[in-house]
Order: structure tokens, then sequence, then C-alpha cells
């Protein structure tokens, strides 16, 4: 099955996003902004005649893009790499392929290692309700009347209702 995406062609010659916008655009602060600037992360970002910062619509959306790959957890190399790349233009999209797949790869073995975490979890939930609904202990004796009752009285988040 073949999926047809289209994508909007960004112009690189308008800059005419300030640093504010593009943080609210982005979900990044303006500090974190000029640490991915500091931090080779993002190709040095045009300056008006103020001296202010001004970014493209595609400065934007490479910085939306290295926000959810740090967010995923890339490594900051590896996002330092892939911004490198795409100032590398066409010839790189290969090689900006290979970083995504390869962090695709590794969100996806840490996703099935967080679904195994949960399924345990998940078993001594089960278990501890279960203990309070009959009122056992956890070596299956009856608990007292008192004990069932701060039992049944604790909310989820530990404390008493």
């Amino acid at each position: 099955m073949s999926m047809q995406v289209e994508f909007e062609v960004l112009d690189d010659t308008d800059a005419s996003l300030g640093i504010a916008e593009v943080a609210r655009l982005s979900g990044l602060s303006q500090d974190t902004l000029r640490w991915y600037e500091r931090e080779g992360l993002l190709p040095a970002v045009r300056r008006g005649s103020d001296r202010r910062r001004r970014y493209t619509r595609r400065d934007a959306a490479l910085v939306e893009t290295l926000a959810k790959l740090r967010e995923s957890g890339m490594p900051t190399d590896e996002m330092r790499e892939f911004s490198r790349l795409v100032a590398g233009g066409a010839a790189t999209h290969a090689r900006r392929l290979a970083i995504l797949e390869a962090h695709r790869d590794r969100i996806r073995r840490r996703q099935a290692e967080l679904d195994q975490h949960l399924a345990s979890l998940e078993e001594k939930v089960t278990h501890y309700r279960y203990l309070i609904d009959a009122g056992l202990d956890c070596d299956g004796r009856p608990v007292s009347g008192g004990v069932a009752s701060v039992q049944r009285s604790v909310t989820t988040n530990g404390s008493l209702r």
C-alpha cells in the first residue's frame, strides 16, 4: 500500500519570523533556541538590520523538527549531524533518512521495553486490587477489619480519603 503525502515547499528567502514567534511555534523557549544555535544544532540564523534574529519558514520548520527529535530522545550529536546534513541540500537525503530510521528503530525498541514494563505494572495493580477487594494480605491470609478499612480508604495517589 502506497501512501501519497503532500509536502509544502518552504521558501528560504523570507526571513520574517522573530525569535519569539519561532519559540511559540516550536514550543521551545527563546533561551533554548539560542542554545540550539550555540551548540550548532541550527545553522547561523540571519540577523536583521536591528541585529535581531530573523528566521525563515524553513528555519522554523527545522527548529520544530529538532524539538520533536529531542523530545523523542535523539542524542544531541545526531541532531547536530542531521541539521548539518539539512544544510547540505538534497545530496544528503539518504544520510538524513538513515539517521531518522536508526532513531525510529531505537524508539521502537524503547517502546517495546516500556510496553513490557507497563504489562508488569498492570499485573501488580491487578494483584493489589484483588487483595484489597478480597480483604487479603500478600500471603493470602485475611486482614483485620481495621486494615481492610484503611486499604479501601486510600486514594490512588496514596493519601487517605
